[in-house]
């Protein structure tokens, strides 16, 4: 083929008169060999290269159960829906294009992190995970095409210092994969794991992939983004990129139903009650708001009726939700179970209290009923640090607790009609200097991203607990963090306050899965979220800390607890089939 050098006018989508126009130039034949280039998750379907509606239309009713096809640049979609009106719609993303004449390279440079392709298997189950739990269908690399057959490349973001994916996208060559004459390329799957701390990680994809294709001699990207996703069209925006006057259509199936039935009553809800009001629909169950709000909602299958606040059910008894939220009484009935537990004391004068610290050195400090990380202190070694943590702790509760501290990593384990689902270590909220900014500027921004990634509910506070961790390390708000050095900025590990967490069901130790299961049972509570302090996951030394009956079920994504929970509650229901 040869080169191009004229290219459309800005804003202009390629169509099918354009395009033929141009391959004829050449002696080309358009629509000899339609062109369907498998990603993985589904096929994008090049509109322009199909003769006729009637064969782009019937190609994506040949759609896989399980993936999702996408049929882009599509110049008359009233045409292909006009054939299928029942089956098929069109896509409410907007798409956008990048003309590389008009980028320009970032100036600023961000550390901590390596771009590379990926190539291995490990690669390959790494950016799954990294897409389930971002909502987004896994890859098959079985089913992907060709490179040399015009097929997709995917590349990922490396941690420096752990090895971790912290996030993956994919581009196309479009000269590759259908010969376009104007030399474009396009950006799909974007993704960075919801836990990252690293700042920069989505910007330094997108740039990544326009400099590649650029040294390649492509023109420009073009990309899809839902029409409301405001954060994501802030950066697009920022580099450069401008409306395109194009559409894509869908075909109609459970993976899509958002897309063409519009917002749900899943959407009203947080993600710890969505996550199960969704798992409900694909199972055909129906859904009664009781309180979007409240996280209240009343699941119907046949002559059955459950009601449920997020995670907690009419299955859970009174008494073991009291046993649960009364952390005094959570104690004495693990202790009587035989489990490991700290020592424990209700708070009383100071004398008391500082006879307490003295046989411990070392103490936590909790309200008796509390949630959330709210009002909790730990690692508190004087009697005036005790002291100040009682008054915090009595803000959320009258009764507080005294408990010795024990090292360890913070264990949550999730069990789920006594058996374990998921178990994940859950770290406290961290930055990461730049030798730029104040430690301050990093928490907020950290703050920002963490409510982003979780629907706004996981933030950091500035608040005593944190300005009294960082005097502990010898900085306040105003210093500036030297460039790539780690700061916990919290002392507890709650999702709540910016924590963050790292799935260990696989390598959960046996004793671990044990002792949790018999905590389920003692307590004789069906779905629970179980905190205990380990050495590592894969030891059996343990202590129990506390017991949720409202366990955030969507911070373990990609294991199935959503699934599990409603196994629970309607054990006959199976999902939809797509």
């Amino acid at each position: 083929m040869k080169p191009h050098n004229q290219r459309l006018l800005r804003g202009q989508a390629p169509s099918y008169e354009r395009l033929q126009a141009r391959l004829a130039e050449d002696g080309s034949e358009l629509g000899a060999d339609p062109i369907a280039v498998h990603c993985g998750w589904g096929r994008l379907l090049i509109g322009h290269t199909f003769p006729d509606p009637t064969s782009l239309a019937q190609e994506l009713l040949n759609e896989q159960s399980g993936e999702r096809d996408i049929a882009l640049y599509v110049a008359a979609p009233q045409q292909i829906l006009g054939l299928e009106p029942a089956q098929l719609f069109l896509d409410p993303s907007d798409t956008l294009r990048l003309w590389f004449s008009d980028y320009r390279q970032s100036t600023r440079v961000f550390r901590g992190f390596r771009i590379r392709r990926a190539q291995s298997d490990a690669d390959w189950q790494s950016i799954n995970l990294l897409y389930q739990a971002r909502g987004m269908l896994p890859i098959d690399p079985q089913r992907l095409t060709p490179r040399h057959e015009g097929g997709p490349v995917y590349w990922l973001a490396e941690d420096d210092d752990t090895g971790a994916v912290i996030g993956s996208v994919m581009g196309l060559n479009h000269q590759k994969a259908f010969n376009d004459p104007e030399n474009g390329s396009s950006l799909w799957c974007l993704a960075v794991d919801p836990q990252c701390s690293r700042p920069g990680v989505g910007e330094v994809l997108v740039r990544h992939l326009i400099e590649h294709f650029m040294s390649r001699g492509l023109s420009y990207l073009d990309l899809s983004v839902l029409h409301d996703n405001r954060l994501a069209k802030s950066l697009y925006a920022k580099l450069g990129f401008r409306n395109l006057s194009t559409f894509a259509i869908k075909r109609k199936n459970c993976i899509n139903q958002p897309l063409f039935l519009g917002p749900g009553p899943e959407a009203q809800f947080n993600p710890y009650a969505r996550i199960i009001v969704e798992e409900a629909h694909r199972r055909g169950i129906e859904v009664q708001v009781d309180d979007a709000e409240g996280g209240l909602f009343t699941l119907v299958h046949g002559s059955r009726r459950v009601r449920c606040r997020e995670s907690l059910s009419d299955l859970t008894s009174a008494i073991s939700m009291t046993l649960c939220q009364n952390k005094s009484l959570t104690h004495k009935v693990l202790k009587n179970a035989g489990l490991n537990l700290p020592a424990q004391q209700l708070a009383g004068n100071a004398d008391d209290n500082l006879a307490f610290l003295d046989e411990h050195e070392r103490l936590v400090v909790k309200p008796l009923d509390g949630e959330q990380g709210q009002g909790v202190a730990v690692d508190l070694r004087t009697i005036e640090e005790v002291q100040s943590a009682i008054e915090t702790a009595r803000q959320f509760d009258t009764r507080v607790l005294l408990e010795s501290f024990h090292e360890g990593l913070d264990l949550r384990v999730l069990v789920i009609g006594f058996e374990v689902v998921a178990a994940a270590i859950r770290r406290p909220a961290e930055v990461i200097g730049d030798g730029r900014h104040t430690i301050g500027a990093l928490i907020e921004a950290q703050s920002r991203r963490r409510q982003a990634a979780t629907g706004g509910e996981s933030k950091i506070p500035m608040d005593a607990e944190t300005q009294r961790t960082l005097s502990a390390a010898g900085y306040d708000y105003d210093s500036v963090l030297p460039a790539g050095k780690h700061l916990f900025v919290r002392r507890t590990a709650n999702l709540h306050t910016g924590g963050v967490l790292e799935d260990v069901t696989g390598i959960l130790h046996p004793t671990l899965s044990e002792a949790a299961v018999r905590a389920a049972r003692a307590l004789d509570i069906p779905m629970v979220g179980l905190d205990l302090l380990v050495p590592a996951a894969d030891q059996p030394e343990y202590v129990f800390i506390e017991a949720n009956e409202r366990a955030g079920l969507a911070n373990h994504e990609p294991q199935p607890t959503a699934e599990r929970f409603v196994d629970l509650l309607f054990p006959h229901s199976q999902a939809v089939a797509q």
